[in-house]
């Protein structure tokens, strides 16, 4: 994507341009097949246009692999495994925290801040926006319709996948925007081909930290309105129905509805109809894992300024 030994401006330039392409093409499919004929919650068809915006034709194929609907009335089983579900766990927390780094990086960039500021103050936007816009305010339906409560609920979560997200997010776009003319100009096409790369990388590198809190009970996966409403959980221990309750996709439906309800029945707390079971997670597994993604958000950092020019 960006400008190298043998590879003219022009070349360069041409190649990002024809990236941008693949990128609207793909969140044009993805927009219109999640809109349309996916019965995933509305908060996950944001999700995949955002961050298949980010990172184009990637982001349209993991969504076919993980969250398309393959065949009418076959959505609840195949987002069952736990794969799939962090991976709708990911996308959330990308496509808020991400946006929110976009929107920081381009008034940054306007204003002038070094490196140093620009990167702190991308961290508290992206933290904030993924929580207090995407986490709490999309979510606060399943949580008993209360913001403060789903902010409580889901601030733990969201701090620990925006570490990695943001530990892997500053390493890409400090060293590149060092090293690369252009992509520290907003108003460049090499601007955002570095920020599609750095989603790309915080995307990844978020991924398994998404997958534990999703084991764990510590955070929603995919889900599917026809069997959730407003409300998502998730669905990695609940197994489809069996083949005794009947063959095609409206028994399949059926079966998987039945089951996922009957496993939140058990686990909701009143007034909370959406909540998700009880973590076993103890305090200190939690301590744990937060020191695990701070060594990485700070590994990141180091990344930068040896690298990079961060000061």
């Amino acid at each position: 994507m960006f400008v190298a030994d043998g590879v003219s401006g022009s070349t360069a330039d041409a190649l990002m341009y024809f990236w941008f392409f693949l990128v609207a093409l793909s969140t044009a499919y993805v927009a219109y097949d999640a809109f349309t004929k996916n019965p995933e919650l509305t908060v996950m068809k944001w999700g995949w246009v955002l961050v298949t915006a980010y990172i184009g034709p990637i982001g349209a194929a993991l969504y076919v692999l993980s969250c398309k609907e393959p065949r009418p009335g076959t959505h609840e089983r195949f987002v069952t495994p736990l794969w799939k579900q962090a991976f709708g766990s990911t996308i959330h927390c990308v496509a808020g925290d991400a946006t929110g780094i976009v929107i920081a990086a381009v008034a940054a960039s306007l204003i002038g801040l070094p490196p140093w500021g620009d990167s702190l103050v991308e961290y508290l936007v992206g933290f904030g926006f993924g929580l207090l816009i995407f986490q709490a305010l999309f979510m606060r339906d399943m949580l008993g319709g209360s913001y403060l409560r789903a902010v409580r609920s889901t601030v733990l979560a969201e701090w620990l996948s925006m570490n990695c997200v943001m530990g892997a997010m500053v390493a890409v776009l400090v060293i590149i925007r060092s090293h690369v003319p252009r992509t520290a100009d907003v108003a460049d096409v090499s601007f955002w081909a570095t920020f599609s790369l750095a989603v790309l990388a915080g995307l990844a590198f978020s991924y398994p930290v998404n997958v534990w809190l999703v084991a764990n009970h510590l955070k929603h996966g995919m889900g599917t309105v026809r069997v959730l409403g407003k409300g998502g959980d998730a669905v990695h221990g609940v197994m489809a129905t069996n083949a005794s309750a009947g063959s095609g996709p409206t028994a399949s439906r059926t079966g998987a509805a039945t089951e996922q309800k009957a496993a939140m029945s058990t686990t909701a707390s009143a007034g909370s109809p959406m909540a998700m079971p009880q973590t076993e997670v103890t305090a200190e597994q939690k301590a744990a894992m937060a020191t695990l993604t701070v060594v990485f958000l700070a590994a990141g950092v180091l990344l930068a300024a040896i690298f990079g020019q961060l000061g």
